[in-house]
């Protein structure tokens, strides 16, 4: 029983076979979150890009108010005017690595 035991390969093929198709799969994944993962940070990245091209500018109009004749009370008004830098369009602060900068811009 013990040498028959010992010449028994039948599970071998099997456990090898299954080592290459596990590898295979590991690398394939590997791979493929990689994708992903820049995938990811490239639309995070548009994101971004549409955040900063939003126009940030308000203003409101003041207001007065008057009663026989007198001024009660008064305020002018507020503007304010957002300046466009470079981070606003995302130019000098790329993140993403697997994206040219080309291909962020639509």
């Amino acid at each position: 029983m013990l040498r028959q035991l010992l010449n028994d390969e039948s599970g071998v093929i099997i456990s090898a076979e299954l080592v290459l198709v596990l590898t295979i799969a590991v690398l394939a994944m590997v791979v493929g979150l990689s994708e992903v993962a820049t995938a990811v940070n490239t639309e995070l990245n548009d994101v971004s890009n549409a955040i900063g091209a939003l126009r940030q500018s308000y203003g409101f109009t003041g207001f007065a108010g008057t009663g026989n004749g007198k001024s009660k009370s008064f305020f002018l008004g507020s503007t304010f005017f957002d300046a466009v830098d470079d981070c606003d369009l995302n130019t000098t602060c790329e993140i993403v690595t697997g994206a040219s900068a080309s291909a962020t811009t639509e």
